[in-house]
């Protein structure tokens, strides 16, 4: 775990992880997945799978549980900490595309994370994605909601709902750090006096089956959208029952062709994310110039 990306890259090439992902790159697999290294995941998967045409760099997309009974996809949840506004757009055509595919949805509302509702809040960058989005919303080539906080991820306000790698992964670890959060509960209140282990076996079937609906293990096996074969990642510090649904992750993403899917959807969009790029050229060299 402690291998830099360039020596996962140029000096381990007979590694478990590089192996799996040649498999996927050569056919003799359909996915791959792994527990490893996520940076050296990430560098080895775009080395080896490449990026789908009109996307520059892969994301991790995960779903959260939400009140609604279903779950919130976020991405990026860590594998891109700095985003630009374009890598947001492709991460929300990229999270459409999955939902479409496992959900049947033909069209999933994605909400732009942010400290606000307002179009008039957050930074630059994410007043810049804002502004794309809704180009794309406005165009049909999205169901762009608006600005969501972070509540919005757990009420199940959107369907998607994106962000950059940093905001991503904070906001996951939160998420798991809830479900021990409730373990420890329990298991304090049971140890205390009599009237506090009756308060807490009363209240214990709903503590668990709250505990049980935000176990982050069910939920384990986040996608690497993006790239030009199935790759999902794994928490480093997955049990045998965690681990267990990563495997069962991928097999339904190769199973129901979701590589396919999303490949068509991210093609669809073309036109659009070709036409931000040379929107941006455009702006540069207006600033050269």
């Amino acid at each position: 775990m402690d291998d830099s990306v360039e020596t996962a890259l140029r000096k381990k090439k007979d590694s478990s992880m590089r192996v799996a992902l040649q498999q996927v790159k050569d056919g003799a697999a359909q996915a791959a997945v792994s527990a490893g290294n996520t940076g050296a995941l990430m560098a080895l998967a775009r080395y080896l799978l490449k990026t789908q045409e009109g996307i520059d760099r892969p994301a991790i997309a995960y779903p959260l549980p939400n009140a609604k009974g279903g779950a919130t996809t976020v991405l990026d949840l860590g594998a891109n900490v700095d985003c630009t506004a374009q890598h947001l757009l492709q991460f929300a055509v990229m999270g459409s595309a999955l939902v479409s595919a496992q959900k049947h949805v033909e069209a999933p509302s994605v909400g732009l994370l942010n400290i606000g509702e307002e179009a008039i809040k957050g930074s630059e960058v994410i007043k810049k994605a804002g502004e794309l989005l809704r180009s794309a919303g406005n165009s049909g080539d999205l169901n762009f909601y608006g600005n969501v906080e972070g509540n919005d991820i757990f009420k199940g306000t959107t369907d998607i709902v994106v962000c950059d790698g940093f905001v991503g992964n904070v906001a996951l670890k939160t998420s798991e750090g809830l479900a021990s959060m409730i373990g420890g509960f329990l298991k304090e209140e049971f140890s205390r006096n009599v009237f506090t282990k009756m308060m807490a076996l009363v209240a214990y079937p709903v503590l668990s089956a709250f505990k049980k609906r935000v176990d982050y293990r069910r939920y384990n096996g986040a996608a690497l959208l993006g790239l030009r074969g199935l790759v999902f990642k794994s928490h480093g510090s997955a049990d045998d029952v965690a681990f267990e649904q990563a495997l069962n992750r991928a097999y339904d993403a190769a199973q129901n062709n979701l590589l396919d899917r999303v490949q068509t959807r991210i093609a669809r969009a073309r036109p659009l994310l070709a036409g931000v790029l040379a929107s941006d050229v455009q702006a540069l060299d207006s600033i050269a110039i």
